[in-house]
């Protein structure tokens, strides 16, 4: 392979020129005064003024002797069914404390009652202390080798007073210094001149709303008079719109009043063209064919065998049998019956069981001697004597 990509086999260099800078319109001042006027002085038209009236609607009062019934169509048409309350399937598992008192006694002290002190005799040899009539040899490596040196007298440094510099502050740093700027020219200023106003003419407050809109003279407030009312002779129709036109459908879906919708039928057949389809037309094209690079290896013109090496070089042999050393299993055994005779049915003893004479409060064959120091009570056999 000639290891060339695509891109670098088609691409050609082109000529490359640097791009031509437009210099920028020289500033030029214009001396022409400014008219501070806005598009909305120019451009509004004032109208008329005039007062606009009130639109609060009429005063109306509705009045009647009769007792308004206040029972909805709801509870009206539908009536609750008697029907027996159902049982409850949760088991009623409500907490009951017993009515005996509570002696807040375990299990184990019912059942492990105090018996007392135990005397437990100790088996442990005694060991005498061992005591020697050598003096402790005190000397030590490091009192035999150590060499005192005399300690050097503690340096203590002594602060220097302050000094204020004679030298006056200039106010000046390293960048004032350092910096001095770049000669030229000052730089100009565009902005206008301030022309200071007329100090003989007061402030003029004035602006279009104070010119415009004036306070209008406000009448003073009318208060209607109480009128003494006088009751209807011909009663109230208390009847609403929906006790008027509503009928008891005695359970049936209602009707719908909502009218048909109107499907507008055109005998005109679809126009599925749009513009994009008039004017848009698809291209005449064709993909074009892969470019592939020449390939250098020269494939064989026999087909291949697909046999790997150890296909080829495998050479089978026949199976040997080994011979097993394995001891043989011997055959059944007769039916015997088994000896129910263990050791120890036949080397056991039965010996008579003795009571720990810690279980009983007086232990018998013992005399109360004292009560050590621990508060342990000591008993002593009823053959030795008291000394």
């Amino acid at each position: 392979m000639e290891g060339i990509s695509t891109a670098r086999r088609d691409y050609v260099p082109h000529d490359v020129k640097p791009i031509k800078l437009r210099p920028p319109d020289q500033y030029v001042r214009n001396n022409e005064n400014m008219d501070t006027l806005s598009t909305y002085k120019q451009d509004y038209n004032a109208y008329p003024i005039s007062r606009v009236p009130p639109c609060l609607p009429k005063e109306q009062n509705y009045s009647s002797d009769e007792k308004m019934n206040t029972i909805p169509t709801y509870k009206g048409d539908y009536v609750a069914w008697n029907q027996p309350k159902r049982d409850m399937i949760k088991p009623n598992a409500a907490y009951h404390p017993p009515d005996e008192k509570f002696e807040h006694r375990t299990t184990v002290q019912d059942a492990y009652p105090y018996k007392g002190p135990v005397v437990t005799k100790s088996c442990k040899p005694f060991q005498a202390p061992h005591i020697s009539k050598i003096p402790l040899e005190d000397m030590t490596n490091y009192k035999l080798n150590y060499v005192p040196h005399p300690l050097a007298k503690r340096y203590v440094h002594e602060p220097v007073p302050f000094k204020p510099s004679d030298v006056p502050f200039d106010g000046l740093t390293t960048h004032n210094l350092s910096y001095k700027g770049l000669a030229g020219q000052p730089a100009k200023s565009f902005k206008p001149p301030y022309k200071l106003p007329d100090q003989d003419n007061p402030f003029v407050g004035t602006t279009e709303f104070r010119e415009k809109f004036q306070t209008w003279p406000a009448p003073p407030f009318f208060t209607r008079k109480r009128e003494v009312y006088t009751p209807p002779k011909i009663k109230m129709d208390l009847k609403t719109s929906a006790q008027i036109h509503y009928g008891n459908p005695h359970g049936r879906p209602a009707t719908s009043c909502k009218p048909l919708a109107r499907v507008q039928q055109n005998a005109d057949p679809f126009d599925h063209r749009s513009t994009m389809r008039d004017d848009y037309q698809p291209w005449q094209y064709t993909k074009p064919n892969a470019i592939f690079p020449k390939s250098t290896i020269t494939l064989p013109v026999e087909p291949m065998d697909t046999l790997t090496t150890f296909q080829t070089h495998y050479v089978p042999h026949p199976l040997s049998v080994t011979k097993s050393f394995r001891p043989r299993v011997p055959g059944p055994k007769p039916h015997v019956p088994f000896a129910e005779e263990t050791t120890y049915a036949t080397s056991y003893t039965p010996k008579k069981p003795i009571m720990c004479p810690a279980a009983f409060k007086e232990p018998p064959g013992y005399v109360f001697d004292k009560v050590d120091k621990g508060g342990h009570r000591r008993f002593r056999p009823a053959s030795v004597a008291k000394s």
